[in-house]
């Protein structure tokens, strides 16, 4: 069975690489945003993902790509999803052409 890599939740990438080296608070991008704080606090602390109006908004304030923040949110899921199934996953018997 192949491994997924653990991943990063997309707010904690959006806190500790953008949000603190630019020293900006909550309520500026919050603000900035035209988005709730408790919207961002909820992205921040893991209760709330990236959707993909979020990724365009969060692409156009940081210049990146609202595929940067949507591959971000994919790959957590996707290892929420395996950490969750990964029992399942092991009894599954690849298949081999003959």
């Amino acid at each position: 069975m192949k491994k997924v890599r653990p991943s990063t939740h997309p707010g904690i990438i959006l806190k500790e690489e953008f949000a603190t080296p630019l020293q900006l608070t909550q309520a500026k991008i919050a603000k900035d945003l035209h988005i709730g704080i408790k919207t961002l606090s909820e992205l921040y602390n893991e209760k709330r993902g990236i959707t993909p109006i979020m990724a365009l908004k969060l692409s156009e304030y940081f210049g990146t790509t609202p595929q940067f923040w949507l591959n971000l949110q994919n790959a957590y899921d996707l290892y929420k999803a395996y950490e969750k199934s990964k029992d399942a996953l092991a009894k599954i018997d690849a298949y081999h052409v003959a």
